[in-house]
């Protein structure tokens, strides 16, 4: 696990003034990798590729990047873990490949060298994401694996083509153009997230999952656009059109089959690990089967909260018990969460509201006192339809349907009047000090979930749950709704069952630019290498073939996965209703939070910055205040923007 960045440099300049540059880029992003460094620079081409290393598979200089292939034709940095490079390396294409040692750095090189890249990339069963620079045809490959696991941006600025792990190391080059994307920023809003294609940046792009980028030496800015090498949506419509055959038992046991082999390729390193441990059924199916594997007890770690209902320690301390782990767990009072407010625009790097953030950076935090590398749970509720809200949304479309669609075009613009005019009544109730009237509350709700009216699919019905405010433009004035998977059809799977059909849009859109997103920058700011076994492709691929009810009951979802994790596991450990990850930001806005709220949104900063429509946030805030609605999401997606924006102000 490590962070690469580099740039194509047209307007040129010495090898040695590029090595520099490229060098306070990579310096940027230490924290991916704290180990060792490195820059190669092409002596006959502006090109320069710079690289952070985490040293976990063939900790010796032979697995130092950025790493030249035997030939000496390709140089490659490359950020991530291959968890099939043994077999790969034993393919009869490779075995006379003249490797120097064992890291899965050199097989790549070596596929590459007699695969060709786009076979080669195709082939690569893990997270990555790397830049491979061809001397012969001087041209950059740019690929990114199949889920988006690991992140990388890239764009064009001034006279150069910039690309890295994070942001951070692309604003260090002097050419880096920071104009503010305000589609992206307005969709930000809507969902808390930035949806890839896009950045919070007009002139730089996330590379879409499952995608490569060919840039050639004389490629003209943006003419290059990605090419896929594996698709979700593909997996998706053949889940749907070959389901498994087998018996709901005969399920459980495949499933059993495919998480061996997913955890125990996930096991490989040279290094200790351990797991992050929720007590939820993700993760605590992998630490069972990581006990099961090991010959010493598994090193696990979770975190608490003193406030009861957002605590799930008890429940990983329990399963941690029966499964006999080493286990170790951290109890946070708010003032410690709230110590890592003030750091989360420098860790997360680009504006980002899944509040969840906190205890996951302070869980990870505590597992890197002891390891490099952790198992984790994550993909489990996104492939076997773990989340409540895929059955409410089942429910609710069904019921959807029964309505002519022109009396729903009627009802959603009649709600949100309503819904606006009941604020006008509360506003003056709570501007004399007195209690703000239930009714109005009740049209406040029924305005929020107006949207669903409009809504002409699932996955529309879906993206709905996410949304924070009606539209792009509430609050950022002259937003448009840009292209992404939450909003473009066709970025969405053709199939015919609805439950499938929200598991993709789900898998392309909430996992990889919220749950990944959160997890990595979390992980990585500390140093941390986090696997994910459940989203191996052969787990997606099995579990997305499976019938509806082999994954849902009606009302639980993960029903496979359950089952067999009860061989494991006592059900009484496990059988609880969902909680999430989850911290009271409800309560710390209107508490301890509410000055730094007030200094962020002030009226003044507000018409200061230029970027918001002031009444609208100011109204959105005292509607949250004042008990109208629950505005905790929208407003800490405002106040992660403002925190970003005033430390690049700083920065800059």
């Amino acid at each position: 696990m490590c962070g690469i960045t580099g740039f194509i440099q047209y307007k040129g300049g010495s090898p040695e003034d590029l090595a520099r540059r490229c060098q306070s880029m990579a310096d940027t992003i230490v924290h991916r990798g704290p180990d060792a460094d490195g820059v190669w620079v092409d002596p006959s081409f502006p090109l320069a590729l710079g690289h952070r290393r985490l040293s976990i598979i063939d900790l010796s200089n032979a697995g130092a990047q950025p790493m030249e292939s035997a030939s000496g034709r390709y140089v490659l940095s490359f950020n991530g873990e291959i968890y099939n490079f043994s077999r790969l390396r034993q393919e009869p294409e490779l075995l006379n490949y003249p490797f120097r040692g064992h890291s899965d750095t050199e097989v790549i090189l070596a596929a590459v060298q007699h695969l060709g890249v786009h076979k080669a990339v195709s082939k690569l069963a893990g997270m990555f994401a790397l830049a491979l620079w061809d001397r012969e045809e001087q041209c950059l490959w740019l690929a990114r694996d199949g889920v988006g696991k690991k992140p990388l941006y890239y764009g064009w600025c001034g006279n150069s083509f910039l690309f890295g792990s994070e942001l951070k190391a692309l604003r260090q080059h002097p050419d880096f153009e920071n104009d503010l994307d305000r589609d992206a920023l307005g969709q930000y809003l809507q969902y808390g997230w930035v949806s890839q294609p896009n950045s919070i940046y007009r002139q730089v792009r996330k590379l879409p999952p499952g995608s490569l980028l060919k840039l050639t030496k004389d490629c003209q800015p943006w003419a290059a656009q990605p090419t896929n090498f594996w698709s979700a949506k593909s997996v998706a419509e053949q889940g749907d059109k070959h389901q498994f055959g087998g018996s709901y038992k005969e399920s459980i046991n495949q499933l059993d089959a495919v998480l061996h082999e997913a955890v125990g390729d996930r096991m490989v390193a040279d290094v200790e690990l351990g797991a992050l441990l929720s007590g939820g059924v993700d993760s605590s199916m992998i630490v069972a089967l990581m006990q099961k594997m090991s010959d010493r007890p598994v090193k696990t770690f979770s975190i608490g909260f003193w406030e009861e209902k957002y605590n799930e320690a008890e429940y990983a301390s329990a399963v941690a018990k029966h499964l006999k782990t080493e286990h170790h767990e951290i109890y946070v009072t708010p003032d410690q969460a709230l110590d890592v407010v003030e750091q989360l625009p420098q860790i997360y790097d680009e504006p980002f509201a899944d509040s969840s953030q906190i205890p996951t950076y302070l869980v990870c935090k505590l597992a890197r006192e002891q390891l490099k590398v952790v198992l984790t749970g994550d993909g489990g509720d996104e492939q076997m339809a773990g989340y409540r809200r895929y059955n409410t949304c089942l429910s609710q479309w069904q019921g959807l349907r029964q309505v002519p669609k022109a009396a729903r075009s009627l009802l959603h613009p009649l709600t949100s009047a309503a819904g606006r005019a009941s604020w006008n009544w509360a506003e003056r109730y709570a501007q004399e000090g007195q209690t703000v009237p239930r009714w109005t509350r009740k049209l406040g709700k029924a305005s929020q979930r107006s949207c669903n009216w409009a809504a002409n699919s699932p996955q529309q019905m879906l993206a709905n749950k996410f949304t924070k405010c009606l539209s792009v433009d509430q609050f950022v004035t002259g937003a448009a709704n840009p292209a992404t998977p939450l909003t473009d059809p066709s970025y969405w799977a053709d199939v015919q069952d609805p439950l499938l059909a929200m598991l993709h849009f789900d898998y392309i859109g909430y996992l990889p630019d919220d749950i990944l997103v959160k997890v990595d920058r979390a992980s990585m700011a500390v140093g941390l290498e986090a696997r994910a076994p459940l989203l191996d492709h052969r787990v997606l691929e099995f579990a997305w073939s499976l019938p509806r009810g082999y994954l849902t009951d009606g009302n639980t979802g993960k029903r496979v996965l359950r089952d067999l994790l009860a061989r494991y596991v006592p059900r009484s450990l496990i059988d609880r209703p969902k909680r999430g990850f989850n911290v009271p930001v409800k309560e710390w806005l209107v508490g301890p939070l509410r000055d730094w709220v007030e200094d962020l949104i002030s009226e003044q900063t507000l018409k200061e910055q230029g970027i918001f429509d002031p009444k609208s946030i100011r109204d959105a805030w005292h509607q949250h205040l004042y008990g109208w609605a629950n505005h905790s999401e929208l407003m800490w997606s405002v106040l992660m923007f403002q925190a970003w924006w005033k430390a690049q102000s700083t920065d800059g």
